[in-house]
């Protein structure tokens, strides 16, 4: 069995957003239960838009009430 281990940063301010949409990260869009449970919802791709209810991500938008948006920490060197 393989485990990966990978850490991710959750964006929650605009600033956070317009930072992943600039230099074009790869967010993935999650949700979290009651229990702290994770799920991800959509693999995602890169931020488009940015509105105060929502956010584009490759062509979908997703509420920013009820979704977390989330990168990859150290994706952005030489991932690939």
């Amino acid at each position: 069995m393989i485990v990966l281990n990978r850490t991710f940063k959750v964006l929650k301010t605009d600033m956070e957003l317009f930072g992943a949409a600039l230099v074009q990260l790869h967010v993935y869009v999650v949700s979290v239960d009651e229990e702290l449970r994770v799920t991800f919802e959509d693999y995602g791709g890169i931020v488009e838009e940015i509105a105060p209810e929502s956010v584009r991500i490759a062509g979908k938008i997703f509420r920013r009430d009820q979704l977390e948006f989330r990168v990859e920490l150290g994706a952005g060197k030489n991932a690939g």
